[in-house]
Order: structure tokens, then C-alpha cells, then sequence
């Protein structure tokens, strides 16, 4: 994909701008800013070249959910006007009265099933409104929708300055200096045993946790209780015994005796895994020290229900680190949120999934 500042002339263009704005709501309200201040980049940019801007994303995962509390949010920023439902008459007439520098955000596109099917009416009916497509949306351009997809096949079709940011900062992460440390969580082994073999190579370190350990632990023959595991077998895995391997040597677990900090070979049938012991943070803490390239995507333990300790001591030690950081993952990005310390890392990406597919498969988008 080419740039949008490789274009000569924007002013009076109609660019659709699809955008990274499925930001968390709290009662209705803006949680959190991480993926609003990310999107405003190229949108001033647009704006100051005269572009007539529209604005396409999606937000939560009910399709009745509506983008205005983002937009009451944004327009706090930029000189940013309600466009409404696309399929509607009234967004029409709105665009049809936009100026030079005008931007206009569209509701939530998932409202209509035919985005997520890449429903070719749907992408005609989008290319109908623009006549340049912008790709900003990098949490979301692994998809094959009609807003990140099927519309860049219609439409000359540019990557934004975010998308940009992305791609160079992630990139950068696959060439790292020695020492190099790679964390992995989350769930899902058998998405993301071609990471963990291909990191294996490229890292010095790769500590796995979260589910996914214990997915290993499991198979180096340790008793993991009824802790969550994946649909797969690593009986066979490669690098099940590698020295490059790192896993939790503690971790909390829940049972008939309440909570509890134990060894990994220490867990009973009857308990389950919910997060990293300290003794994990303090090991993790020694490798985090020493290096100089760390790349980390997903949360330690079950962050939803409340287990963030091992997730938000890791992100401290970090933060306090010397080591050139690049980070992603919903969970992993709101401990960061929360403990205010945004600007101790050397890159947050706005990705999660769409991080992982890029690390993985090295998605080819452009310098």
C-alpha cells in the first residue's frame, strides 16, 4: 500500500478514512483515549489539506452498539460533524453539504451484517461516498470486511499514518538486539504455535504464559487442574524442552482451599490456574533487566476476572527498563493505561490479533 502523504492534491477529495475506534465505554463514556489520540493523526492531517473526511469503524461486539459516545469524544479534538447511519438518507444529505476540511464520522458499521461478510453491495455502496480509501484501522486489517477489504479494491487505496507507525515500529521488533526478550499470553495454543516456533528462532528469550502455559506444562507431564487449555497436543512440539524456553515456575490457583501461591508441580487436580506467582515476576524481572529488545503481546493471567498482578508488575519492570519495547494486546495495553505509563515504552500498538498476524506472517504493507 502506498502512503496518503504520496498523494499530491486532497483538497475537495472525498476520503473515507476507516479508523481504529472500538475504544472501551464505561456507563456510555470514553474509557480510556489510547486508540482516539491514535486516530488523530491523519485525520489532522486530512483535515489541514482540505480534505473532505469520512470516517468509517466499528465498536464493540453487539451490532446495536452505537459509535456517538466516541464521537462526543472526538469532537473535542477536531472540527468533526455526525454523519449517522450510511444506508440512511440523512447521511447523504450531510455529505453532500461537507466543505473542504470537513469531517464527518459514520456509525458504527457493524450495525449492518454485510460489513463483516465483505458483502459486495455493502463495498459498492461505500466506494459510492469516497474517492479515496484510507486504511488507518491496523487492529482491524487483518480482516477481509467490507471496510477493510473489499473497499480497497475499489478505491485507490492509501495506508495512514498510523498504519505506517505500525508497520515500522512492528517491523523493527523482528530485527532485535541481543539480549532479546519475547512474552507471550493469552489462550489459543493452536493459533499460535507458528509464533512461538518462529520467535524461538528469532529471540534470545520467549517466556509463554497465561493459558498458553498451560498448554506446556501440561505436556512436559505437570498437573494443571482444571486450568483453561487449548484443543491441541504438544506431546511432539519441537521446542517443548528448549533452552530459549522460559514458563512460570509459581503461579495463584484457586481451590477448595481458597487461594494460594504454588509451584508449578505443586498444583492438584481439583484447583485452577489464574495468574503467574511472584516468584515468576522476580525471574522475568532479571531477563527483563538485562535486555535490550523486549516484545510482549497479552495479559499473564485471567486480567478480566480481576488477575493482573503478575500483568501489571511485568509492565513496571518494563517501564523501568532501558530496553527498546514494543508492546500490543487489549489487556496487556489497559494495565499500561492504568498504571499511567504510557510514555516509559518504546511502542504501543493499537493491535491485538492483527499484531500477532503481523509478527507472524510479516504481512508485506510497505516501508
Amino acid at each position: 500500500m502506498k502512503k496518503i502523504t504520496e498523494v499530491d492534491d486532497l483538497k475537495g477529495k472525498y476520503v473515507l478514512v476507516r479508523a481504529s475506534l472500538n475504544i472501551p465505554l464505561d456507563d456510555g463514556e470514553v474509557r480510556n483515549l489510547f486508540r482516539l489520540n491514535r486516530a488523530l493523526p491523519t485525520l489532522r492531517y486530512l483535515h489541514e489539506q482540505g480534505a473532505k473526511v469520512i470516517i468509517l469503524s466499528h465498536i464493540g461486539r453487539k451490532p446495536e452498539e452505537t459509535l456517538k459516545p466516541v464521537f462526543n469524544e472526538l469532537e473535542k479534538y477536531l472540527p468533526v460533524h455526525w454523519g449517522g447511519v450510511i444506508w440512511e438518507s440523512e447521511f447523504w444529505e450531510r455529505r453532500n453539504l461537507m466543505s473542504n476540511g470537513d469531517i464527518l464520522l459514520a456509525e458504527n458499521l457493524r450495525q449492518d451484517k454485510r460489513e463483516e461478510n465483505n458483502d459486495e453491495s455493502l463495498v459498492k455502496e461505500l466506494a459510492e461516498i469516497g474517492e479515496i480509501y484510507v486504511n488507518d484501522a491496523f487492529a482491524e486489517a487483518h480482516r477481509e470486511h467490507a471496510s477493510t477489504y473489499g473497499l480497497a479494491q475499489k478505491l485507490p487505496a492509501y495506508a495512514g499514518l498510523t498504519l505506517i507507525e505500525e508497520v515500522n515500529e512492528l517491523s523493527k521488533a523482528m530485527q532485535p538486539t541481543s539480549p532479546s526478550l519475547f512474552l507471550l499470553g493469552g489462550a489459543k495454543f493452536e493459533t499460535k504455535m507458528p509464533l512461538v516456533e518462529k520467535y524461538l528462532e528469532l529471540y534470545d528469550r520467549v517466556f509463554i504464559g497465561g493459558a498458553l502455559a498451560h498448554d506446556i506444562l501440561k505436556a512436559r507431564g505437570l498437573e494443571v487442574g482444571q486450568s483453561l487449555v487449548s484443543d491441541i497436543s504438544l506431546g511432539e512440539a519441537s521446542f517443548l524442552h528448549s533452552e530459549k524456553l522460559l514458563l512460570p515456575i509459581d503461579v495463584m490457583v484457586e481451590g477448595v482451599n481458597g487461594k494460594q501461591i504454588k509451584s508449578v508441580d505443586e498444583v492438584l487436580p481439583d484447583e485452577k490456574i489464574f495468574d503467574c506467582g511472584p516468584a515468576t515476576v522476580a525471574m522475568l524481572a532479571e531477563y527483563i533487566h538485562e535486555a535490550k529488545t523486549i516484545l510482549w503481546n497479552g495479559p499473564f493471567g485471567v486480567y478480566e476476572f480481576g488477575y493482573k498482578t503478575s500483568t501489571e508488575a511485568t509492565a513496571k519492570n518494563i517501564a523501568e527498563s532501558k530496553a527498546y519495547s514494543v508492546v500490543g494486546g487489549g489487556d496487556t495495553v489497559a494495565a499500561i493505561e492504568k498504571l499511567g505509563i504510557n510514555d516509559k515504552f518504546g511502542f504501543l500498538s493499537v493491535g491485538g490479533g492483527a499484531m500477532l498476524d503481523f509478527l507472524e506472517k510479516r504481512i508485506n504493507l510497505g516501508d
